[in-house]
């Protein structure tokens, strides 16, 4: 094909809902051919010694040392290194077991219920690259069957076997990939998976007529005036007035619903699927119309320390700084803000074709799906989807670079020469490095035991309560479940600090657990930790130390050896609350001495200025001489008596003048 032409075809981006008809009528879906193989002329060989076989002479370049076979082409052996007994030689060697021969691949394969053209269409995760990529794979399957059949009698049809998680990546590709004959044969056309519906998706050899029929007919430019209207909307991120909309988008036609949220940010956008055209630099291009947008942010999160003021009391408890309250506020300010945008665009929501929607973290998703009363969005939703590609923060150009992201077809040229070329490379490295290595697999770990991870939970459980200070809860969990206050943590190895529920509550600064733990639980405070310390030995702050001491009060000297865990005399409660007392007496005295200091200090410098402001004016006037002050105008007297008030307090003045100036003449017109 003339490179003009096809140059002409891929000048302008390619809009899916609106491809050149060049394109649109001949575009296929792109399948992953079969390719057949050269028959292979393997030199003869002889078993050796310790059965394996041996070449009859040196090796050449043209061997393959792993299978044992010579070639007396080079494109022989290249045709061997993609062939099926070469690959499954590949993974015994991975595995560290023999490889085999021509004959005992070929007995395998025979035992296979597929047919040797592969029957299997399940997709791997090696498929989906090569599809991505446009590369062939030949006779994928047959050697997918045979290692697929080779795992299931490995790993035994026992009827207790756990069902077997799906792994990562086994599922579909993200991107579709198609071709087209006004293309060179090495130039395919992508598009996500996400914009098709899943019926769509279902009937995948059906792809190219659903594109075709949902083809949209671009509008034309709008008049200068609406123009201008929408640039100065799109400029200072005001929305359009209502009649506008209507008159300037197609909102009645098919449209998509764009969100992001996260952060404090928030960015809601309908768009329509039918472009407008514009002309840049003389070369017409299409433009997305912009039915409604709107963006929200709120101060949410805690700078420098990341996460929001829900999650962090929900984590340490609710904290009481100015900054959290607004905060908190905030939150629920931006919930209210994005429901109601939510419900003022809920016709144009419901009638959209897919939802394109990026919640981050728990309490974002609460905000958009609920549950709440006038719900808009809902889990199952057929049409939601997610972003397939990486996002970043929620702006309405983001929204505007996602829509663009998914609606413009991806245009790849591949080289199939190098990728067959770097296929062969790697497969080389692979054999040189397991020829080399040959160390046998790993063995797994072992499995724990149902104990283990029973104690395993309870640790995990018991651990979180302490650290976020719930103390009746602690008490709940220890008894519900029946549990000991001195209940290990497991593992041991990992919890040497920290072995008991007791040690724990210290070294976490939490008096209240403590307490629960020592009064109500009855735990021992003279347990050891693996350094041989007791739970006191670890206390942090005062007010912990002071909760072994109350409650040594409490139970009494009998209940448990306090001397031996390291526990000061019993302290009583009226006993702390006047030593408080004490100490907020002498905070005050402090406090008010200091007060006085300074006043005292603010004082001698107020002389000290006075001093010098009289010595200058002795220096300049001379001494005994007085300046009179100027007698002032009564404007000049009100700015006097105005400086250095805000505006409220000097409107607050001129109204009182004002009043007693009436109170005033009133009194002379009554004569009192």
């Amino acid at each position: 094909m003339a490179q003009p032409q096809v140059d002409k075809l891929l000048q302008r981006p390619l809009y899916i809902f609106d491809l050149p008809e060049e394109i649109l009528y001949t575009l296929q879906l792109k399948v992953q051919p079969t390719a057949t193989l050269e028959p292979e002329s393997p030199r003869p060989s002889t078993p050796s010694a310790n059965g394996e076989d041996k070449q009859d002479g040196p090796a050449s370049a043209t061997s393959c040392g792993l299978c044992g076979l010579n070639f007396p082409t080079l494109l022989e052996q290249r045709s061997h290194v993609r062939s099926d007994l070469h690959g499954y030689n590949i993974k015994q060697k991975m595995r560290g077991k023999k490889a085999v021969d021509e004959g005992e691949f070929e007995r395998l394969v025979g035992q296979l219920d597929e047919s040797i053209s592969g029957s299997d269409t399940s997709e791997s995760e090696d498929d989906e690259d090569d599809e991505l990529s446009g590369k062939a794979k030949p006779k994928d399957s047959t050697l997918s069957a045979l290692l697929k059949r080779q795992a299931k009698i490995t790993d035994g049809d026992a009827d207790d076997a756990p069902t077997k998680k799906r792994k990562r990546g086994a599922g579909k590709a993200p991107m579709l990939w198609f071709s087209s004959s006004k293309l060179p044969p090495n130039t395919s056309l992508g598009a996500y998976r996400a914009i098709f519906s899943q019926a769509e998706q279902d009937e995948e050899e059906k792809l190219v007529e659903t594109i075709k029929r949902k083809q949209l007919s671009p509008k034309p430019p709008p008049n200068p005036l609406l123009q201008k209207k929408a640039e100065q909307e799109e400029d200072g991120g005001v929305p359009l007035p209502a009649s506008m909309i209507q008159k300037n988008t197609s909102a009645a036609g098919p449209h998509y619903f764009l969100c992001m949220i996260g952060g404090g940010h928030f960015a809601g956008m309908l768009v329509s699927l039918t472009p407008k055209l514009t002309k840049k630099a003389g070369v017409e291009d299409r433009t997305a119309t912009v039915i409604a947008h709107k963006t929200f942010h709120r101060y949410t999160t805690r700078r420098k320390q990341g996460g929001s003021q829900s999650a962090n009391d929900n984590s340490k408890g609710n904290a009481h700084s100015a900054g959290s309250s607004l905060r908190r506020y905030n939150e629920t300010a931006l919930v209210e803000e994005v429901r109601a945008l939510l419900a003022e665009w809920k016709d144009l929501i419901d009638s959209a074709e897919l939802l394109f929607i990026r919640a981050t973290g728990s309490t974002n998703r609460r905000t958009l799906f609920g549950p709440y009363e006038g719900q808009v969005l809902s889990h199952k939703d057929e049409r939601l989807r997610g972003f397939p590609f990486n996002t970043r923060r929620a702006t309405q150009s983001e929204l505007m670079r996602a829509f663009v992201e998914l609606t413009r077809m991806k245009v790849t040229t591949v080289d199939e020469a190098a990728l067959a070329k770097q296929a062969e490379e790697a497969a080389a490295l692979a054999a040189s490095k397991a020829e080399t290595t040959a160390k046998p697999t790993t063995p797994k770990p072992s499995k724990p035991s149902k104990a283990d991870e029973e104690a395993l939970l309870h640790t995990t459980q018991l651990q979180a309560l302490i650290r976020r200070s719930k103390a009746p809860a602690l008490l709940s969990y220890l008894q519900t479940n029946n549990l000991p206050p001195n209940y290990p943590f497991f593992p041991p190895e990992q919890n040497h600090h920290a072995p008991t529920p007791l040690h724990l509550a210290a070294a976490s600064n939490s008096p209240a657990c403590v307490t629960a733990l020592l009064v109500k639980a009855n735990a021992d405070p003279s347990n050891r930790n693996g350094d041989g310390k007791t739970p006191f030995d670890i206390a942090g702050d005062r007010p912990t130390r002071d909760a072994f001491r109350l409650a040594r009060s409490t139970l009494g000297e009998s209940a448990w050896p306090w001397d031996s865990a390291g526990v000061p005399t019993a302290l009583s409660q009226t006993e702390v609350d006047a030593r408080t007392a004490r100490e907020k007496e002498a905070q005050a005295a402090e406090d008010a001495a200091e007060k006085q200091r300074r006043q005292a200090e603010m004082e001698r410098l107020r002389k000290e200025d006075r001093e010098k402001e009289g010595a200058v004016r002795e220096k300049k006037f001379g001494k005994g001489n007085v300046l009179k002050k100027p007698r002032l105008t009564a404007e000049e007297r009100r700015s006097e008596e105005a400086r250095g008030m805000s505006e409220e307090m000097k409107m607050r003045l001129e109204r009182e003048k004002r009043a007693r100036a009436a109170e005033e003449r009133m009194r002379r017109l009554t004569g009192k």
